[in-house]
């Protein structure tokens, strides 16, 4: 009983009850075994009243703690014994640094047509449907796509992103930058091709290609993000 009481007054778990029944909250920052060996205490003995009764749906939350399909088994199979609790999800959550990333790899979608003076900024990927007339300019962190004609300034990968690229129905622009490297035409990516392409960088040199190679240079998918 003395061995309950130590393992209860740590307090590696904590369980909330929420409207779609119970969350249990587990420690990131303590061995696997010492979470177990709380988790049984917790179920087996200081929290009988909550666990029993009607079916109970369990979410399991392990912060930053990262778990073999093995580990998440014996938390699974722990809380089944419970006959009342039904596991729904094991969910770690994603390091800060890792959701901003996923953030700026997530596609925004835009309509219109960009004018001459005007300046669209966005922080990681841009679809535009519409036209950049020449005097428009589109900057952003990640890659640039335009399902129109592409007449005036893209800047992809502004932030020193090498691998952004630049894709348009029409690619006639007054000048691409990708990163640092500036292309002007009809230096180095110039065609007459009426095919979709785009450019990238190969060994710091601006070069350009069919659309339907991309799949070639750009191997992980984009998130579309929506309007």
């Amino acid at each position: 009983m003395e061995v309950g009481r130590k393992v209860a007054d740590k307090q590696h778990i904590t369980i909330k009850g929420v409207k779609e029944g119970l969350v249990f909250l587990l420690d990131d920052a303590c061995d696997f075994a010492s979470l177990l060996e709380e988790l049984r205490y917790k179920l087996e003995k200081s929290h009988q009243q909550v666990l029993t009764g009607p079916l109970i749906h369990v979410q399991v939350k392990l912060g930053s703690r990262e778990c073999s399909e093995e580990q998440k088994e014996a938390i699974q199979d722990l809380i089944r014994s419970q006959g009342n609790l039904l596991v729904q999800s094991i969910e770690t959550d994603k390091p800060k640094a890792e959701a901003q990333v996923a953030e700026k790899d997530q596609l925004k979608l835009m309509t219109g047509v960009i004018r001459s003076g005007q300046t669209v900024a966005h922080d990681g990927h841009l679809l535009l449907i519409g036209d950049v007339n020449p005097g428009g300019t589109i900057c952003c962190t990640g890659d640039i796509y335009v399902l129109g004609a592409l007449r005036g300034m893209a800047h992809a990968g502004d932030q020193g992103r090498e691998d952004a690229i630049i894709a348009a129905s029409l690619l006639k622009p007054t000048q691409l930058r990708i990163a640092e490297v500036i292309s002007r035409p009809p230096d180095e990516w110039l065609s007459t091709d009426a095919a979709m392409e785009f450019a990238y960088l190969n060994e710091s040199q601006m070069q350009i290609d069919k659309l339907s190679q991309l799949h070639r240079f750009r191997k992980d998918p984009i998130v579309f993000k929506g309007v």
